[in-house]
């Protein structure tokens, strides 16, 4: 009787334990990350209109009816990697005609990839980490230390040289309408175009010590600097490559590693470098902030006005909050687009 006492006592002091790391949230988002890599149901076909150009699946990337996206994959983000591109396609007029671009760092994805979507256009591209990583400061955020967060800052040199122009997507977001009118919106003679936000409090992303130097603060002299979310991007990879950008944001990576004049990960360099230099787009194609901005718990409405995508920025997901049970209102509208399948173990 007292060596089952004792083991009765053992297993529940240990079941205890394992409980406890159950209800974790580090054990959770990690059994989430374990099971993405086989557990995405196969998307619907799609097939071009009528009043489509024509391609083929021998189509290459340099062909030029194709409208080229570019997305990070990686594990933490995967689902909603896969729900952005499902998203794309389920409204373009002409998804055959979209040639997506994977920006991976530390694993091969392309597996899954081509189970989920087997008739997708689509290059990976392997992004070093060390070609970044010493450059990167601490964030209010750890998420956006994380290197291939600043993959897009490459976007020139990883992607072949015959892609002239590309949108860049993050992960967090659904398109909801055809992102061949995202393609073709007018840069003028910019080399990026996004969203602008210009009744935003510009000075916050900066520190008190950025705008006490007028070296630094001067940057933005002469010019109408708005914030503008990276997120959602049109970029013109031949201005870019020929002015440079990739080594200009480098060079304010390096100011901040030795003066600390930012607090937020890859955003503020591309604010430095471009913010008054960008083209305007309009503001339905980046609904943002639906991730609560870095609130946890928080959920947060639509801006009044159109919507073409919606993206949940700041640290709240829609599929995480989908799977604790605890989801938001707007987290419905992301929902169509997931195609995680759970094991049934």
């Amino acid at each position: 009787m007292f060596g089952i006492t004792r083991f009765s006592g053992f297993f529940s002091a240990a079941m205890f334990v394992i409980l406890l790391i159950i209800l974790s949230p580090s054990f959770q988002s990690e059994a989430i990350r374990s099971s993405h890599r086989f557990s995405f149901r196969k998307a619907l076909p799609f097939r071009n209109a009528h009043e489509c150009a024509g391609v083929s699946a021998q189509t290459k990337v340099c062909d030029p009816s194709l409208v080229h996206v570019a997305i990070t994959l990686d594990v933490e983000y995967l689902r909603g990697s896969i729900a952005a591109v499902h998203s794309i396609l389920r409204h373009a007029l002409c998804p055959e005609n979209v040639f997506f671009h994977f920006l991976v760092s530390d694993t091969n994805l392309q597996t899954l990839v081509e189970s989920t979507f087997p008739h997708l256009k689509f290059n990976v591209y392997y992004f070093d980490p060390n070609t970044v990583s010493h450059l990167i400061s601490s964030s209010v955020r750890q998420a956006l230390e994380q290197p291939l967060n600043y993959a897009r800052n490459y976007l020139a040199d990883l992607l072949e040289s015959c892609v002239e122009r590309v949108i860049y997507l993050d992960s967090d977001l659904v398109v909801v309408d055809d992102v061949a009118k995202l393609w073709s919106a007018s840069l003028g003679s910019r080399a990026i175009g996004a969203p602008e936000y210009c009744h935003a409090n510009f000075t916050k992303y900066f520190t008190a010590g950025f705008w006490s130097e007028p070296s630094l603060a001067g940057t933005f002299a002469q010019r109408r600097a708005c914030y503008f979310n990276t997120g959602v991007m049109v970029m013109d990879l031949v201005k870019w490559r020929k002015e440079g950008y990739t080594r200009k944001i480098e060079r304010w990576m390096e100011i901040q590693k030795s003066d600390r004049i930012y607090e937020l990960g890859s955003l503020p360099p591309f604010l430095l470098v471009f913010a008054g230099h960008v083209a305007p787009i309009e503001h339905r194609w980046n609904q943002h902030g639906l991730g609560g901005d870095n609130v946890k718990g928080s959920c947060r409405g639509l801006h009044p006005g159109p919507v073409s995508l919606l993206h949940w920025s700041g640290s709240g997901k829609p599929w995480l909050r989908l799977h604790s049970k605890r989801p938001c209102p707007l987290d419905s509208l992301w929902a169509p687009f997931d195609l995680y399948a759970p094991s049934p173990f």
